[in-house]
């Protein structure tokens, strides 16, 4: 039987719409129509006048529930993860892998293939982050595990076979050729923990990189004479950029800048997200240091930053309130424009016929309601 979502504010193509119908059957989107003509056949599920969105994708998740993907690279864990960001409103994610030895990334990439084939909700494919980096940028990464992207190294970054690989590298430490021969095998790749200048990084855009992982943190500032990656970053029109609105990582006014530079649709709200997130926990291990989380501030006992405890709903929240930017973008940059970035735009990251019903429902004060399916 087809469901049909009425009395609701829709996030559509053309922005948000009252007295529509979201009509849904077998896991689709099959129609959108207004709220009086919706067949009689359809089961009616009255969202009491709430915002109803494109579920959440968030691209950089560590970790979740108590869990931290680094600790345990499992299916449990995944699933884990996952359940306590539905909680927030994040249909869709990627488990992420801080810089670790090569044992350890591969059974994070085969727990990723095994959670997609076993149906775990979500998982839509795994995030490397590392261990290519440099270690003048390392934040909180472990510069042990540091290491060089040989041909050994590079089969198993593409060795996953459900879903996206997303791998953040720094273009000091990685060549172009290097970044080419990745971007070949489908590897989607971003720059990010690097002290690289403004030509390497432009130099890797040019050679396939897509984006830039949490931008301005970890990454080579942009100044006068030097523009540095964040430079590279913002002049670049093609790429997308990650931002952690969290009221720690960056200052407001660093990320209106990049709203104001970057082509509207190329930035995306990431979580980072440690365990804290959907856990009464306040420290966990991180390569042996304990990470003490604060008034949502989790760092190193050196004060680094090591990840974040920020959720997808409150970072859309931040996101209108610090930020001013309009209830339709920020979500989109909490599902659509993720979508793009991941290249799954077509199935996932809006609400249009034929889309995937992956979707939020929000109060007016922007907390989740629940998520569907």
């Amino acid at each position: 039987m087809a469901i049909a979502f009425v009395n609701a504010r829709v996030l559509v193509d053309d922005g948000l719409c009252d007295d529509l119908a979201v009509v849904v059957e077998h896991g689709r989107i099959l129609a959108l129509e207004p709220a009086r003509e919706v067949r009689a056949t359809a089961e009616q599920i009255d969202l009491g006048g709430h915002w109803l969105a494109p579920g959440f994708i968030d691209v950089q998740v560590n970790g979740g529930g108590g869990a931290l993907f680094n600790d345990a690279p499992t299916v449990q864990t995944i699933r884990r993860i996952g359940a306590a960001h539905r909680r927030y409103g994040t249909t869709g994610f990627l488990p992420t892998l801080i810089s670790d030895d090569a044992a350890t990334m591969r059974a994070a990439i085969a727990a990723v293939d095994d959670a997609i084939a076993a149906g775990v909700p979500g998982v839509l494919g795994i995030h490397l982050e590392g261990p290519y980096i440099a270690p003048a940028r390392r934040g909180a990464h472990d510069a042990a595990k540091f290491r060089a992207l040989d041909d050994a190294e590079l089969e198993l970054v593409c060795s996953l076979r459900r879903g996206v690989t997303v791998l953040t590298l720094a273009p000091d430490q990685v060549s172009p050729t290097r970044v080419r021969e990745l971007v070949a095998r489908g590897v989607i790749v971003c720059i990010g923990h690097t002290a690289a200048d403004y030509a390497q990084a432009r130099a890797a855009l040019d050679a396939g990189a897509r984006g830039f992982t949490h931008l301005y943190n970890a990454m080579s500032p942009l100044q006068g004479r030097e523009p540095g990656v964040v430079g590279a970053a913002l002049e670049d029109r093609a790429s997308w950029c990650g931002l952690i609105v969290d009221g720690h990582h960056v200052h407001p006014a660093s990320l209106r800048v990049a709203l104001a530079a970057k082509p509207r649709g190329k930035l995306l709200l990431v979580t980072d997200a440690m365990p804290p997130v959907g856990a009464e926990v306040d420290s966990y291990e991180l390569a042996g240091v304990t990470i003490r989380c604060r008034d949502g501030r989790c760092e190193t006992p050196d004060g680094v930053l090591a990840g974040s405890a920020l959720d997808m709903a409150s970072a859309v929240r931040n996101t209108v309130a610090t930020l001013g930017v309009p209830l339709e973008d920020a979500l989109r940059m909490a599902s659509t424009w993720p979508a793009e970035f991941l290249g799954i735009g077509a199935e996932r990251g809006r609400i249009a016929p034929g889309q995937r019903a992956e979707l939020v429902e929000l109060d007016t004060d922007l907390r989740v309601v629940r998520c569907w399916p």
